[in-house]
C-alpha cells in the first residue's frame, strides 16, 4: 500500500488511516509519488546511527520528520541482513530454554506475591544479551578470538559456538523467553477451582488445558498476518525502542556513530536504574508531587482531584511525577516517547473527560456515589459497607436467589460504573471504526493475497527465508480445538460445547477489529470485561462456566495477537518465520507446564495464607480473589444486575451506542479533510473515559508532556536526534527502571520474604506520598 506524506501536520500521523487511501480537494493521497519500497537497497538506505542520508532529506536538503508508516520501516529500522547467520545454536537453546524457565518460574511467583510484577521484555532482552556475549567467550568453537579457545571447523563446533553472538540469536532467545513469561489466564482458572471449589484439576488436565488454550490462538495467526504483519502499514509503534536496541547491540560494530548510541543507551539504563531508587523507596513523595495537596492537606475534593500518588487516592490533576516506572510504558504498549501523539491525544482527551465525569457523578450522588469511595472496584452495599459475595452462593458456587433477595444487590463505585461504561463502549467504537477506515484495506489484501505481492522493503527481505505454510496453523488450530473441547468437558468446567464455539468465534472476529488498532497506532484496551459479560448473559448462574469461557474468549484473542507481534518483530529484524513460529510455540508449552508447576507448589504450602484476604508480606492470593471475583459477579450476577431494566442495565446498551461515536468524525473528515478529524481515535477516547479508575494517577499529566515534547518538538523540529536517539532513550529508560524494579522487589520489597521499609522522612511520609488528605483507612 502507498504510504502518506502529509508534511503539514504537526500531529505523528504513524496512524492508522496512513494506508488508506484518503481523498481531499486535491485528490486520493495515494497518488503521491513515494518511493518503490519493494527494491530500496540497504546500502543505499545507510543506517539509522548515521548523520546524513539521502532518504531523510526534503526538498531542500533538511531532514524531515518521521511521519508515515514507510518512514518507520525504512527510516528508523534497518535493511540489513545475513542470512548467512546461524540461529539455532547451542547458545539459543540453552539460553532460550533456561531465560524461559527463569521466566516462568519468576512470573508465577509474582503471581503469588502481594507486589504486583512483571518479568518485562526489555529487561530479558537486556539479560540474554549479557549472557550471550559470556558464552561467546566462554565456549570454544571455530571462529574464538583467543587461540586456545579455537577448535576445529565442524558441525558440532559450530553449533556450540559459531563465532560472535548474532541478532537472530538474540531475538529467538527473547521471544522464547518472554512468551514463557506471558502469565497464562488458566492458572487463574485453576487457583480459583482448588481454592474457592475444592476442584483440584488433574495435572495432566491442567498441563494439556494450558497447552490448548495457550497454542488455539497461534492457529488463528495464519488467517491475519497477511494484513496484520506484512504490509508497511502494520508499523506495532511499541515494538521500536525493541527493535533499534537489537540494532544497536549487533549492526554496526565497528562505526563510531554507532558505538555513540551504545554508550548513550547504556549510560541512561545505569543513571534511571539508580534514579528509580529515589521515587520507589528513598523518596516516595516524587512518585507525585502536588502543590494543591502541599496548601490544603485537609480538603476531600483537593484529595479527589489533584491526588493521586497512592492507589484509589484521586485524580491526579496537575500534579508533577519524577517517577519514570509511572510516566514510561511500564513495559505495556502504550509509552510517552514511542507512541504516536496523535493517539496520546485521544487518549489524554478521553481522560479529561474521566476527570469531568467522576467529579460530576460523585457531587451529584449519581448511582448513590457519595456512599462509596471515590474510587474503588470493589462490590458494596447500598450503606457502603463491603458486599459479602460468597453470601448469595450455594455450596456448588451457583447463584441462590433466595439468598441474593436477603442480601440485595450489589453495587458499585461511580467510578467503576464509569469504567464498565466505557469498556463496554469502547468495543463498538472500534467496530464501527474498522469497517469506516480500514475495512477497504483490508479486503483489498485478502482479496489480492494471491495474486499480488506485499511490496513491504521487509517482507521482501525475508523472502529468502522459507514461509510458515498455511497448513501448520490450520493442523494446529484443529488439535488445539479437538483438545480444548474434551478438557472443559474432563475438568467438569461447565461450559457447554456451544459455549466453547462461541468463545473462539467471538475472539477470532475481533483479531482484524482490534488488532488493526495494536498494529497502527499501538492501543490495545483489554476485551476481557466484555468477554466476561458475554459469558454471564449466555451463560447465566455459573462462575466456574464463566472462567473457562473468559479463558478460551480472551485469552486466544490476546496471544493471536502476541504471535502477530513477533511475526512482525521477527520480519524487522530478520528472523526466520519458522524461528519465530517455533520460539513462540516452545515458549508457551514451557511456560505453561512450569506455571502449573509452581501454582500447585504454592497452594499446598500456603492454602490458608492465599484464602485470606489481607494475607501476608511474602504471599497474596489477591489475583486470584479478584479474578474469582469476577467470576463470582459475571457467571451469578450477570442477569439480576445487567439485564434490561436492571440496576446497570444500560451498561450493556452502550456497546450499541458506541457504534455511533465515529461517524460525526468521519463525515467531519470528509467535508474538512484538512481540519484533523481523522486523527481523532475515537475507540482510544471512548476506552479512557475510565482510565482513573484504579491505581496511582499522579503521573498522567507528566507522561503527556514528555509525548509533546518526544512526538511533537523533537520529532519536528530535531528529526535527526529522533531518529537516531528518541526510541533508544524509551528502550534504555524501560529497560533500565524494569532492572531496577526486579532488584527493588527482592532485595527490600518482599518478594524475597521478608520487607524491608525505609524510615519516613520529610519525602517519604507515613501517610499518602504527596501530602494530600487521607479519605480511607
Amino acid at each position: 500500500m502507498a504510504a502518506i506524506q502529509r508534511k503539514t501536520s504537526d500531529l505523528s500521523v504513524t496512524d492508522e488511516k496512513s494506508g488508506s487511501a484518503i481523498v481531499d480537494e486535491k485528490g486520493p493521497f495515494d497518488h503521491l509519488p513515494v518511493l518503490d519500497t519493494a527494491h530500496v537497497d540497504a546500502a543505499a538506505v545507510g543506517d539509522v546511527s548515521e548523520d546524513v542520508r539521502a532518504i531523510d532529506l526534503d526538498e531542500s536538503g533538511k531532514e524531515r520528520p518521521i511521519e508515515t508508516g514507510q518512514d518507520y520501516a525504512l527510516r528508523l529500522v534497518s535493511l540489513e541482513d545475513d542470512p548467512t547467520l546461524p540461529v539455532l545454536t547451542f547458545r539459543t537453546w540453552f539460553l532460550g530454554l533456561g531465560l524461559a524457565c527463569f521466566a516462568a518460574v519468576l512470573g508465577e511467583l509474582f503471581y503469588f506475591r502481594p507486589q504486583t510484577v512483571q518479568v518485562s521484555g526489555l529487561f530479558l532482552q537486556v539479560l540474554a544479551f549479557i549472557l550471550g556475549r559470556a558464552f561467546e567467550g566462554a565456549l570454544p568453537g571455530p571462529n574464538h578470538a583467543v587461540d586456545k579457545m579455537r577448535t576445529r571447523d565442524n558441525r558440532f563446533w559450530r553449533f556450540i559456538n559459531p563465532g560472535p553472538f548474532n541478532i537472530k540469536e538474540h531475538v529467538a532467545i527473547s521471544i522464547m523467553s518472554t512468551t514463557a513469561s506471558d502469565q497464562a489466564i488458566a492458572i487463574s482458572v485453576f487457583a480459583a477451582q482448588d481454592l474457592y471449589y475444592h476442584v483440584a484439576v488433574n495435572p495432566a488436565i491442567g498441563i494439556f488445558t494450558l497447552i490448548a488454550s495457550q497454542l488455539i490462538g497461534y492457529g488463528l495467526v495464519g488467517l491475519a498476518r497477511d494484513y496484520l504483519v506484512y504490509p508497511t502499514w502494520a508499523v506495532y509503534p511499541f515494538l521500536m525502542p525493541q527493535v533499534q536496541l537489537f540494532d544497536a547491540m549487533h549492526r554496526g560494530q565497528g562505526i563510531f556513530l554507532q558505538k555513540k548510541r551504545r554508550v548513550f543507551f547504556w549510560s541512561v539504563l545505569v543513571g534511571i536504574f539508580v534514579w528509580e531508587w529515589f521515587p520507589e523507596y528513598i523518596a516516595t513523595t516524587l512518585t507525585g508531587i502536588s502543590i494543591f495537596c502541599l496548601a490544603d492537606r485537609h480538603s476531600a475534593w483537593v484529595t479527589r482531584i489533584f491526588g493521586g500518588a497512592a492507589g484509589n487516592e484521586g485524580l491526579g490533576l496537575f500534579a508533577l511525577s519524577l517517577d519514570w516506572n509511572y510516566i514510561g510504558s511500564g513495559g505495556g504498549a502504550i509509552g510517552s516517547l514511542f507512541t504516536p501523539l496523535a493517539t496520546q491525544l485521544s487518549l489524554y482527551s478521553g481522560v479529561i473527560v474521566c476527570i469531568i465525569a467522576f467529579c460530576a457523578c460523585y457531587s451529584r450522588d449519581v448511582w448513590h456515589a457519595q456512599n462509596f469511595p471515590f474510587l474503588s472496584q470493589l462490590l458494596f452495599y447500598e450503606n457502603g459497607t463491603q458486599y459479602e459475595q460468597l453470601a448469595i452462593l450455594n455450596s456448588d458456587f451457583t447463584l441462590n436467589n433466595t439468598l441474593l433477595e436477603q442480601q440485595g444487590l450489589p453495587y458499585y463505585a461511580a467510578s467503576q460504573t464509569l469504567y464498565q461504561l466505557s469498556r463496554t463502549a469502547y468495543i463498538g467504537t472500534a467496530v464501527t471504526h474498522f469497517f469506516i477506515w480500514h475495512f477497504k484495506d483490508v479486503y483489498q489484501v485478502v482479496r489480492n493475497v494471491r495474486t499480488q505481492e506485499c511490496q513491504d522493503a521487509h517482507y521482501q527481505k525475508m523472502k529468502v527465508y522459507k514461509e510458515v505454510p498455511f497448513w501448520w496453523f490450520f493442523v494446529l488450530f484443529l488439535i488445539m480445538f479437538a483438545l480444548g473441547m474434551g478438557l472443559i468437558y474432563a475438568a467438569d468446567s461447565g461450559l457447554p460445547w456451544w459455549g466453547f464455539i462461541v468463545a473462539l468465534i467471538f475472539s477470532t472476529a475481533f483479531v482484524p477489529i482490534l488488532g488493526t488498532l495494536y498494529a497502527t497506532v499501538g492501543y490495545q484496551p483489554s476485551l476481557q470485561f466484555l468477554i466476561q459479560m458475554v459469558g454471564g448473559a449466555m451463560i447465566p448462574g455459573k462462575p466456574v462456566a464463566n472462567m473457562y469461557f473468559t479463558l478460551y474468549g480472551y485469552q486466544t484473542y490476546q496471544l493471536t495477537l502476541n504471535m502477530l507481534r513477533d511475526l512482525k518483530l521477527g520480519q524487522y529484524t530478520k528472523l526466520p518465520p519458522r524461528v519465530t513460529f517455533l520460539m513462540q510455540t516452545v515458549g508457551g508449552i514451557v511456560g505453561g507446564v512450569l506455571n502449573y508447576v509452581i501454582m500447585k507448589s504454592v497452594i499446598s504450602g500456603n492454602r490458608e495464607i492465599l484464602l485470606d484476604v489481607q494475607g501476608t508480606n511474602v504471599w497474596s492470593g489477591q489475583q486470584v480473589q479478584s479474578y474469582n471475583s469476577a467470576a463470582i459477579t459475571w457467571g451469578a450476577l450477570a442477569k439480576p444486575l445487567y439485564a434490561p431494566g436492571a440496576r446497570y442495565g444500560f451498561i450493556p446498551w452502550m456497546l450499541i451506542a458506541g457504534l455511533a461515536v465515529p461517524i460525526p468524525f468521519f463525515i467531519a473528515h470528509r467535508l474538512w479533510p484538512r481540519a484533523g478529524f481523522n486523527y481523532v481515535f475515537t475507540p482510544v477516547v471512548v476506552a479512557e473515559l475510565g482510565y482513573l479508575s484504579v491505581g496511582i494517577n499522579s503521573s498522567w499529566m507528566t507522561s503527556l508532556a514528555v509525548a509533546v515534547f518526544s512526538q511533537w518538538y523533537l520529532r519536528k523540529y530535531r528529526p535527526r536526534w529522533f531518529r537516531k536517539y528518541n526510541f533508544l532513550l524509551s528502550a534504555a529508560l524501560d529497560g533500565g527502571t524494569q532492572i531496577m524494579v526486579f532488584v527493588y522487589s527482592f532485595a527490600v520489597g518482599g518478594a524475597s520474604g521478608k520487607a524491608v521499609a525505609f524510615p519516613n522522612w520529610a519525602l517519604n511520609p507515613a501517610g499518602n506520598p504527596d501530602y494530600c488528605m487521607r479519605l480511607t483507612d
